[in-house]
Parts: C-alpha cells; sequence; structure tokens
C-alpha cells in the first residue's frame, strides 16, 4: 500500500465519519473519531452490501457515501446498545 492509497484511506474515513456523526448524532467525534468510525464503517458496509446484493460504484465519491452508510450502521447499532 502507497502513501497515496493510505492518505486517501484516512481522507475516506474521515469525511465518513464526520457525515455519519452528522446524520445520527448531530456532530463529529473528533478527527481521530471520525477516521476510526468511517473504517469501521467501511468494514460493515463491505461485508453487508454484497451479502445483498447492492453495488454503489468505484471511485472516492461511492467510497465516501458507502463507507457513511456503513458507519451510519455502526453508530445507530451502538446507540441501541447503549439504550438497553
Amino acid at each position: 500500500m502507497g502513501v497515496e492509497s493510505i492518505l486517501v484511506f484516512l481522507i475516506v474515513g474521515a469525511v465518513a465519519g464526520w457525515l455519519a456523526g452528522l446524520i445520527v448524532s448531530g456532530g463529529g467525534f473528533g478527527l481521530l473519531g471520525n477516521i476510526v468510525i468511517g473504517i469501521v464503517g467501511a468494514f460493515i458496509a463491505g461485508l453487508l452490501f454484497p451479502a445483498i446484493g447492492i453495488s454503489i460504484g468505484t471511485g472516492i465519491f461511492s467510497a465516501i457515501i458507502h463507507s457513511t452508510i456503513g458507519a451510519v450502521i455502526l453508530l445507530v447499532l451502538i446507540r441501541v446498545v447503549k439504550q438497553a
């Protein structure tokens, strides 16, 4: 993995985590928190989307959408577990 790939990976994670924070709880989680949430969200969406037959496409914009949806799922699950 090259330096450019790692940089794109971190930027997509940060943007996706920030967007998911805005959608679910109304704010971000700081730079590191957004990156972690975005990366875990991308992993969750990467597992779920192929299983249900959803394909968003390729490129950075689709990667951000993909990661954001996964991060929203993650944050909703965390919220449900905290309330239980």
